[in-house]
C-alpha cells in the first residue's frame, strides 16, 4: 500500500512538473508574440532613427554631431521613464577629415579621376597635394619580397578584394581589414610616400569606404597619407597599370588629428525587482564615419538597443536583473567607450550576466552569435524553438561585438545579433550608409529579436563557470 501510495505521489509530482513546464513554454511563446506584435505596430526604432540620421547626420568621435546625439539619445532615454539615465564621462580622439579628397592618375597622357578618401586617421599629403609612381601589391605582406630598392618613393596601391565566395561576408571583411589598418606603416618601413587601400566592399561601385588605419608606433615624420579608392576605380588603377607601369597617381588630403576631447557614453536603466546587482547590458555604438549618416553603423544598433527596454515596458515585464541599454561612444576608432565602461563596472565590482551588442546592420535578423561557457550554451540552445516562428535559426557560438568585448570574463554570456550580412558591406563607412538603405519592418524585427533574448536571459538566469565548477563537484 505504501509503494502504491509512494508512486501515486510520484505520478502526480510528475504532472505538476510538465504541467508547470507547459504553462511556462506557452507564457514565454505569448510573451514573445507581444514583443514581435508590439515593435512591429508601435515600434520607436526607424522613428529614432530618422532624427539621428537626417536631423544630426555622420556622428564621428569628438565632433558637434557626435555630442548632438548623446544629448538626442539621453532626452529620448529620459522620456521612457526608466529608473536611472545618466552620462559617463570618456575622452575620445579627433581626427577631422578637412576638405573633400580629390584624387587622377596619368596614363599615357591621359588624366583619369577616381573616387578617393581619406582612411580614419591618416595624415594629410603635402598642401599641394601627392604624385607620385605607383607599385601594385595583393597584401602588405608582399612589400616583404619587393624591398625598399622597388618601394621607396613610390605611392604602394594595396589591391585586395574581399572574397566572394565566403558566405559570411564579416570573414571576407576579417580577411582584408589588416590591409586597410597596417597598410601604411608597413609601407612606410620601406620609404613609401603614401598608400592607397582598395575599398573593402562587396560590390563594384564608386563609394570609397573609410575606417580606422593605424601607424603602431612610427614616429610621425616617418608617417604617409593612406586613402581608400572605390573598388570600380581600383579596378580600373589596376587596368592602367598592366599597359603603363610608370603611371603616376596624384592625390590631395587635408585630415588632421587633434588632441583628445570629453565625450560620454549615454546609459538607461531598469532597475531588477529581484537581482538589482546584476546587470544585463544591451548597445550599440553612438559615434560613426562622417561620409553618411551612420544609418546602418551603428544607428540602426543604437535605436534597437534603446527600443528594447521600452519594448519590456510596453509589454509589461518587470525584469528581475537591472538592464541597461549603453549607447558606447567612439567604437569607430578607438573603442573608448566599451573599454570606459567596462573600467568603472570593475572599479564598482558591478556583476554583469549578460551583454548583447547591435553593430551589423539593420537588415533582416537571423540570429545570434554566442561567447560563453558551454552551459550557457546549451542553456540559449534550449530556447531556439521559441524564435522558429520569427524566421531566427542562428544560435552559433562566436565573437559577440567589439564594445561589450572588455567585459568578458568566465562568468558573463555575450551574445551578437547577426543580421543577414550580404549587403551591409556595401554600405559600410561609406557615403551610401543612410537612412533610405534601412528597412523600416527589418530594423523592428531586429530590436524585438533583441528584445526577446534578453527577456529570457533575465526570467531563467546565466549560469557561471563557478556554478559549473560546483555541479562537477
Amino acid at each position: 500500500m505504501n509503494k502504491l501510495k509512494e508512486k501515486f505521489l510520484k505520478v502526480i509530482v510528475l504532472g505538476h512538473i510538465l504541467s508547470s513546464f507547459c504553462v511556462t513554454a506557452q507564457s514565454d511563446e505569448a510573451t514573445l508574440k507581444t514583443i514581435y506584435k508590439t515593435s512591429l505596430t508601435n515600434g520607436m526604432s526607424y522613428q529614432w532613427l530618422d532624427y539621428l540620421s537626417n536631423t544630426i547626420g555622420g556622428r564621428l568621435s569628438g565632433s558637434t554631431n557626435a555630442e548632438l546625439a548623446v544629448q538626442y539619445t539621453k532626452n529620448e532615454l529620459e522620456k521612457l521613464g526608466l529608473d536611472k539615465v545618466w552620462l559617463q564621462p570618456v575622452m575620445v580622439p579627433k581626427w577631422v577629415r578637412g576638405e573633400k579628397e580629390m584624387a587622377y592618375f596619368l596614363s599615357n597622357e591621359e588624366l583619369n579621376r577616381v573616387n578617393i578618401c581619406a582612411l580614419g586617421g591618416s595624415v594629410a599629403t603635402p598642401e599641394n597635394g601627392l604624385k607620385a609612381k605607383v607599385i601594385e601589391v595583393g597584401s602588405y605582406e608582399d612589400l616583404k619580397t619587393l624591398g625598399e630598392e622597388k618601394i621607396k618613393g613610390k605611392i604602394v596601391f594595396i589591391n585586395r578584394a574581399l572574397q566572394p565566395d565566403l558566405i559570411n561576408t564579416f570573414e571576407a571583411y576579417g580577411g582584408c581589414s589588416v590591409e586597410r589598418y597596417r597598410g601604411a606603416a608597413e609601407a612606410a618601413k620601406y620609404g613609401a610616400v603614401g598608400t592607397i587601400v582598395r575599398s573593402l566592399s562587396s560590390r563594384q561601385d564608386d563609394y570609397p569606404h573609410t575606417g580606422s588605419m593605424s601607424y603602431g608606433d612610427l614616429p610621425a615624420e616617418q608617417r604617409i597619407p593612406s586613402a581608400a579608392i572605390s573598388t570600380n576605380d581600383a579596378v580600373k588603377l589596376s587596368e592602367a597599370l598592366k599597359n603603363d607601369k610608370d603611371l603616376e597617381f596624384f592625390f590631395e588630403m587635408s585630415c588632421q588629428q587633434f588632441d583628445d576631447v570629453l565625450s560620454y557614453n549615454v546609459i538607461g536603466e531598469i532597475t531588477g525587482n529581484e537581482f538589482p546587482n546584476e546587470y544585463i547590458v544591451v548597445g550599440g555604438h553612438l559615434d560613426s564615419w562622417d561620409l553618411g549618416d551612420g544609418a546602418h553603423d551603428d544607428g540602426a544598433g543604437v535605436v534597437q538597443s534603446m527600443d528594447v527596454l521600452r519594448l519590456l515596458i510596453e509589454s509589461g515585464i518587470k525584469p528581475k536583473h537591472s538592464i541597461r541599454v549603453v549607447l558606447f561612444m567612439n567604437e569607430e576608432n578607438g573603442l573608448r567607450g566599451g573599454r570606459k565602461y567596462a573600467e568603472i563596472a570593475k572599479e564598482k565590482g558591478e556583476k554583469h550576466i549578460f551583454a548583447l551588442e547591435s553593430d551589423a546592420g539593420g537588415f533582416t535578423p537571423r540570429g545570434f552569435s554566442f561567447d560563453g561557457n558551454d552551459l550557457m550554451l546549451k542553456k540559449i540552445d534550449t530556447w531556439r524553438p521559441l524564435f522558429k516562428p520569427y524566421l531566427i535559426h542562428f544560435f552559433e557560438k562566436g565573437y559577440s561585438g567589439a564594445d561589450i568585448s572588455p567585459l568578458k570574463n568566465d562568468n558573463i554570456l555575450l551574445a551578437g545579433l547577426r543580421p543577414d550580412s550580404q549587403r551591409y558591406f556595401d554600405h559600410h563607412h561609406a557615403a551610401n550608409d543612410t537612412f533610405e538603405h534601412v528597412n523600416k519592418r527589418e530594423l523592428e524585427l531586429g530590436a524585438a529579436t533583441m528584445t526577446a533574448l534578453v527577456y529570457l536571459v533575465d526570467k531563467y538566469g546565466m549560469e557561471t563557470s563557478l556554478e559549473m565548477k560546483d555541479i562537477k563537484d
